[in-house]
């Protein structure tokens, strides 16, 4: 989430860097099977605390699979649903002030469910909608998205699982055919394509991740025929290799979203297995231990595959 590095964007350096906010913001969603399918609403949190989150504003329209990043200061909502039609809109907020969206600027190539990471300055998006394309934004800067490079291979219903640190973007799971185990990273500041990172525990796709200064988070998924994983898992995102087993969710969940501050990482709403529709509950966790999540509260309403992001 992402986020910032989700839909999911997360990512920070070891000098605490701003750009890990203490709110979390989620922007928009699907929320019913039934009319109305998606929401436009934003709603945001208090991080380091618990409670339900709370109206922020709107986005311009009601959609759902886009996915997001901040600067600390401005988050940014890219791609997704709008009306059925997958776009290549960009939108943005200020995070610090609640209110309605403003138009950042377009995609290199609509899509949605892709993986997102920022470095601060740079917002980069991986894949989405069987594509391998990476494109970028200056996030402090509106405009039109650059063409970066590409993915080891098409991704679909990647749902945000991005991640990464103030050098590196991570994009866990996801493909254009049933799942993948897959990690790979960029380096932010440059352009090319995607490296091979490693793996992670299972094969799975609409995980969602978000990170501190050096690990990173993914958690949840699908594992196919209906079947999803509270499995959290973690890696270290300035080396290569294969994620480890971090703890579990508080339920079995598909297509939730995630965002973190400095220390703790949160994970809201998602398709839970055995529930019905859309789920509520946000969860947290200590980034920097290992263990099961923690009640933090409820979203306004439950949905999924929306924007997460966070800043001050």
């Amino acid at each position: 989430m992402s986020g910032p590095f989700g839909s999911s964007q997360w990512m920070y350096s070891s000098a605490s860097p701003g750009w890990l906010g203490g709110r979390g913001v989620f922007m928009a969603g699907y929320i019913s099977d039934s009319s109305p399918q998606y929401t436009n609403q934003i709603d945001y949190i208090t991080i380091a605390s618990t409670g339900n989150s709370l109206d922020f504003g709107d986005i311009a329209a009601a959609g759902a699979g886009m996915s997001g990043c901040s600067n600390g200061t401005r988050g940014v909502s890219a791609g997704g649903l709008d009306a059925g039609t997958t776009v290549n809109v960009m939108e943005y907020i200020t995070i610090a002030n609640t209110g309605n969206t403003s138009d950042f600027g377009d995609l290199s190539v609509a899509r949605r469910n892709f993986g997102t990471a920022s470095d601060g300055s740079r917002g980069v998006f991986g894949g989405g909608n069987g594509e391998d394309v990476i494109d970028y934004v200056t996030i402090d800067t509106t405009g039109n998205a650059t063409d970066f490079g590409n993915m080891l291979a098409n991704w679909d219903d990647a749902a945000g699982s991005g991640l990464g640190n103030a050098t590196r973007g991570v994009f866990c799971g996801g493909a254009s055919s049933g799942r993948s185990d897959v990690i790979q990273y960029i380096t932010i500041a440059s352009t090319g394509n995607a490296l091979d990172f490693g793996n992670i525990l299972t094969a799975a796709n609409g995980a969602t991740a978000c990170s501190d200064a050096t690990r990173g988070v993914i958690g949840g998924g699908s594992l196919g025929g209906g079947n999803y994983q509270n499995v959290i898992q973690y890696i270290t995102v300035a080396t290569t290799g294969n994620s480890l087993d971090f703890g579990n969710l508080s339920s079995q969940r598909y297509l939730s979203m995630s965002c973190s501050d400095e220390s703790r990482g949160i994970w809201a709403g998602g398709i839970t297995k055995g529930g019905s529709g859309t789920d509520d509950v946000i969860d947290y966790i200590t980034i920097q231990t290992t263990g099961n999540v923690s009640d933090f509260g409820n979203l306004i309403v439950g949905k999924r595959e929306f924007t997460a992001l966070s800043g001050d």
